[in-house]
């Protein structure tokens, strides 16, 4: 045994591992927070259902080429040197386990949880393993000599193909295509929590490429170095591409789009980042923040195929693109570097019997799931969201607002004409003394009142409040909405679908003026609002009937002063 070999192992297990994380926030963040604790679940039981089952039978098939169960046989021949059986084994289990979770984003929103457990179930058990064992179990597309050093098509492309079939066979989620067929954007609630779940990825996927070695000895430490640097430098040129390809085509940099394309990069590399130049990992990212791009957009406006996260143009396509293009790279029987095309043929095999595999299995899984427990939701539980109606959960986001203790709660209530209420702290004769007024509920009072409610940008709300108080105005009722006028908001694109009506961050004022002259608290608003753009805003003015103040009972004009002005 080799310590620094079962260490460099054992370190890239747990880096792989961790992707779990990362494919759970960047899901969560593509979607709506109604599915997040849905989300969550599915990728935790992809780990933990995937983990006893290629324990089980998988591992046997992939590296034994038969049935071995719980892995009794002789390994010897497939171990890397210097590491033990066990520590390959967990090695492989984290692979297997990220082809499974890669099918969770492109099915969110809509997939009944017991029907994703089988899924995660076949996928670890036959599916991964079969075509593993063609790659990396010494199959036949091995003795061929097609090359996929990390899993470019043994995990992302067949993650990636699963993934197309369970979209293609759910159908979209509720609103994403309109009746002539144009797909509409369905935003997901947190940038921040994807683009949290990019940079996991990455980090990991240092782990995912280099540790593939699985050794730190000899020619592997030169090569360890170059695998971390074709990795990295792929990732971060596609990003670029991406992010220059969205402003171009959507006039503006996409967040979402250029997020994916970071991960196509990372997917692209993964066949050959130890069989190619950096300039050639360079050319390769180039190629996949392009493709990832084009892809997502012909998957969901061509195919009519609802993916929420692009896992089936991440993984699928760039998964398929990176390997085909290792036999244009690739330094030794690579196209450009005299190789001829038989490389290339190989790759283009490897990958079309991969899909195919697939492809068949995958298909009849999903009907056979579909016809019996059914593979979706109903319309109600897809609207309602899927942490409520198939968790119990409320919301998948804790609750931080300060809540009084239920046992001080029960110590104030008394009962006023059989209605339970809480008592006041302070009694009503210990109040402030104020000239107080009789409430007749009539409507009478000393003047008219007016409600001037002001829609308006958030980053006005400091000068507005500050100008309404030079001008007399004290009291106001201050609520963060969203929304947007005859316009329909900014024109925005999201993940190069324009979103149909988009609703912007603002704030609503509502003062109401009793002292103050309405005119003046217009006139002030419109000269602190105005830029002369669109979206500056709107006021509305409305007749107020009444007024009580809850304290005195006092009404109309005595109602909106202060004790100062009594």
């Amino acid at each position: 045994m080799s310590a620094v070999n079962t260490i460099w192992v054992l370190f890239g297990a747990a880096l792989v591992f961790f992707m779990q994380a990362g494919f759970a926030m960047v899901e969560a963040g593509f979607t709506r927070a109604k599915n997040s604790g849905n989300i969550i679940m599915k990728n935790m039981m992809d780990f933990c259902i995937g983990t006893p089952i290629y324990w089980f039978i998988g591992f046997g098939i992939m590296f034994g080429g038969g049935i071995d169960f719980f892995i009794h046989g002789d390994y010897s021949k497939i171990l890397p040197s210097g590491v033990s059986l066990w520590s390959f084994v967990i090695f492989q289990t984290v692979f297997c386990a990220t082809a499974a979770t890669i099918v969770s984003g492109a099915m969110a929103e809509r997939t009944k949880f017991s029907a994703y457990c089988v899924y995660s179930a076949v996928i670890s058990c036959v599916v991964y393993p079969v075509s593993g064992h063609w790659i990396w179990g010494g199959g036949w597309l091995s003795s061929l000599g097609f090359h996929d050093f990390a899993g470019s098509t043994a995990v992302h492309m067949v993650g990636g193909a699963a993934a197309f079939l369970g979209a293609y066979i759910l159908g979209p989620r509720i609103g994403k295509y309109s009746k002539d067929g144009k797909p509409k954007a369905i935003l997901g609630h947190s940038i921040t929590l994807g683009a949290l779940g990019v940079f996991i990825l990455w980090f990991c996927w240092f782990g995912f490429n280099g540790a593939s070695t699985v050794s730190m000895e000899g020619d592997s430490i030169e090569a360890a170095g170059r695998i971390f640097m074709t990795t990295n430098l792929a990732a971060a040129v596609s990003t670029c591409t991406t992010m220059i390809f969205t402003w171009i085509r959507y006039k503006k940099p996409d967040v979402s789009m250029t997020l994916n394309g970071t991960l196509a990069g990372l997917v692209g590399i993964t066949a050959g980042c130890d069989a190619v130049t950096p300039g050639g990992a360079a050319v390769i990212g180039i190629c996949t923040g392009l493709m990832v791009v084009l892809s997502i957009e012909f998957i969901d406006s061509r195919l009519k195929v609802d993916d929420p996260v692009g896992a089936i143009g991440v993984h699928g396509v760039c998964g398929a693109l990176g390997t085909i293009l290792v036999g244009i790279f690739a330094k030794e029987g690579g196209l450009l570097y005299g190789g001829g095309i038989s490389l290339l043929g190989i790759q283009f095999l490897g990958v079309l019997s991969v899909a195919a595999w697939v492809g068949i299995v995958m298909f009849a899984v999903f009907k056979i799931i579909d016809q019996t427990m059914g593979l979706r939701v109903t319309s109600r539980e897809e609207i309602e969201g899927l942490d409520s109606t198939e968790h119990g959960l409320a919301n998948a986001y804790a609750d931080f607002l300060p809540v009084v203790p239920m046992e001080d709660l029960a110590n104030r209530v008394e009962s006023v004409s059989g209605i339970k209420t809480v008592r006041p702290d302070v009694p009503v004769e210990e109040a402030i003394p104020v000239k107080s007024a009789d409430f007749t509920g009539t409507g009478a009072s000393k003047s008219v009142l007016t409600k001037v409610e002001i829609l308006a940008k958030q980053s006005k709300f400091e000068e507005l409040k500050s100008a309404m108080n030079e001008i007399g105005v004290t009291g106001m009722t201050v609520t963060q909405v969203l929304g947007c006028g005859m316009q329909k908001g900014a024109a925005e694109y999201y993940r190069g679908i324009p979103v149909d009506m988009m609703l912007l961050p603002k704030v609503q004022v509502e003062i109401v003026v009793a002292k103050v002259p309405v005119e003046e608290v217009v006139k002030t608003a419109r000269k602190v609002l105005y830029t002369g753009h669109i979206g500056d805003g709107k006021i509305f003015i409305y007749d107020v009937r009444d007024a009580v103040k809850v304290r005195t009972g006092e009404t109309g004009y005595d109602a909106m002063q202060g004790v100062d002005d009594i």
